[in-house]
């Protein structure tokens, strides 16, 4: 099994180090940090998709003018996953699985750029975006971004303990090595990915945190403009607060065993690119000002 980190978006949005920690400039850099598994016999497993092609070509038409201004969003082909794919010298058809963390529109843009492929999700997440509530409700959740997929897998949010979580285990027609952990909070079906390599797993928790140094240290520490934006798009405080002190406690007590990131940070993504040098390195684009 083969890991590549990807960047499959850019987000600069205004505030710089207000929101990312390390900018100079007026704007920050936030990834979309995704995960393209190389398994030994089920083809290429994709984990969360960021911006799509169709994203790029037409946003106003994909997505809300409320994001792509709150967000900065810069709609670049070079960020998305079918054409770091492809200069990985692979093709859409051989993506044959796509994990999501959640159905939000950072997450998902991807999803139709790969027909052929099976998407995982959480069942909540998928009946919630369907029905979505609320002036943000209708603005995360893009239903043209998915309503041309093909093939879902739904499932309960139960299963076997894994590190004191529970744990969506034999993900059908993946390798048993990759699990979905329920992390609501953030959306309703929200969801970890964990994948087990020979040197320990890695844990990726989409947006059950946004910030660095929200976990790897006993007290959580997270920038203004990382802090306002959860806030805004959580559904439910006590459970998101909860799973990510969870996650805090989980990032500490087996530091050497689990390695634990989440989709937006740059700096988490650059690490793991340095840490496992295997992926076109598009992270590092960021804006001349930061």
């Amino acid at each position: 099994m083969r890991i590549h980190h990807l960047n499959c978006g850019c987000m600069c949005p205004w505030g710089g180090a207000l929101f990312d920690g390390f900018s100079k400039g007026l704007t920050g850099h936030l990834v979309c940090h995704c995960l393209l598994v190389e398994t030994d016999h089920d083809g290429l497993v994709l984990i969360d998709t960021g911006f799509g092609a169709r994203d790029v070509h037409a946003p106003h038409k994909r997505l809300s003018s409320f994001f792509i201004g709150f967000n900065n969003i810069q709609f670049e082909m070079r960020y998305t996953a079918i054409e770091q794919i492809k200069t990985l010298g692979f093709q859409a058809s051989d993506v044959r699985h796509i994990v999501l963390t959640h159905l939000d529109f950072d997450h998902a843009g991807g999803l139709e750029d790969f027909p052929e492929a099976t998407v995982h999700v959480l069942e909540r997440e998928m009946n919630t975006a369907r029905l979505p509530h609320g002036y943000l409700g209708s603005r995360r959740y893009r239903f043209h971004q998915w309503d041309q997929v093909k093939r879902w897998e739904l499932y309960e949010p139960q299963g076997e303990a894994w590190y004191g979580f529970s744990a969506v285990r034999d993900l059908k027609g993946l390798p048993p090595e990759i699990l979905m952990i329920p992390l609501a909070g953030h959306t309703w079906g929200h969801a970890g990915i964990a994948i087990q390599t020979p040197t320990g797993w890695l844990l990726h928790a989409g947006d059950a945190y946004f910030y660095r140094d929200e976990v790897g240290q006993s007290k959580r520490s997270c920038t203004p403009g990382l802090r306002f934006y959860q806030t805004m798009m959580e559904v439910n405080r006590e459970l998101r607060l909860h799973n990510q002190q969870r996650l805090r406690e989980l990032s500490l007590m087996h530091a050497g065993e689990i390695e634990l990131f989440c989709s937006h940070d740059a700096k988490e993504l650059e690490r793991c690119q340095q840490s496992r040098p295997a992926a076109p390195k598009f992270v590092d684009s960021v804006p001349t000002n930061s």
